[in-house]
This record gives structure tokens, sequence and C-alpha cells, in this order.
């Protein structure tokens, strides 16, 4: 029995900080990462491609993700995927948290 096992709820395990973009990652292998954001509202990131897929799940608040220049809003509870090689950039419409997952091919 693995003792270092336990639950956790992914939005308390990161905090916002004022006018940035924190990261955690919780899982960094050869086949993928996972990694937690708290983005203050306003922040982003800049328009840029990845080689694999990403997808994003949105634990709290609401963001514009745009993919190839077209933009999404996605809010608590949803999730979109910005396939490999597509120009996508993110911006919080509010301060809002998110789950990246990437899975390298």
């Amino acid at each position: 029995m693995n003792h270092d096992v336990k639950v956790h709820t992914l939005a308390a395990m990161i905090d916002y900080q004022k006018d940035a973009v924190v990261s955690k990652t919780l899982v960094k292998k050869d086949s993928g990462t996972i990694t937690l954001f708290a983005f203050d509202a306003g922040q982003g990131l800049s328009e840029h491609t990845a080689p694999f897929d990403a997808m994003v799940q949105v634990l709290e608040g609401e963001a514009e993700i745009a993919i190839s220049r077209t933009p999404f809003r996605v809010a608590a509870g949803q999730m979109i995927v910005m396939p490999a090689h597509s120009p996508h950039a993110l911006k919080a419409v509010t301060a809002f948290k998110m789950l990246l997952t990437m899975i390298r091919q």
C-alpha cells in the first residue's frame, strides 16, 4: 500500500499572484506533462505553437483562448484541446486557474 497517496483539490494547489502567471508542474515524464496554472485577470500567454496536442481544463474563472486566431471563451468546468502545431494564445478574462495536459506522441 502506498502511504503517500492522498486526495487533492486541484484549484487549491496553486495560488494567484498579482499581475502574474504562476505555474506548478505536477507530472513531468517523457510521455507528457501535467501543469497547473494560475493567471491574474488580464494576464496571458502570447501566441505560440506546441508540437503536441494540449488539453486545457479550466478550474476557476474564465479565459479567452485563441486557436489559429479564432477566439474561444472557456469557463470553469469546461475544456478545450489546442491541436499540435496550431498557433494559440491565452488571456485571462477574469483571474483563472487551469490544468494543462500535454501527451507527447
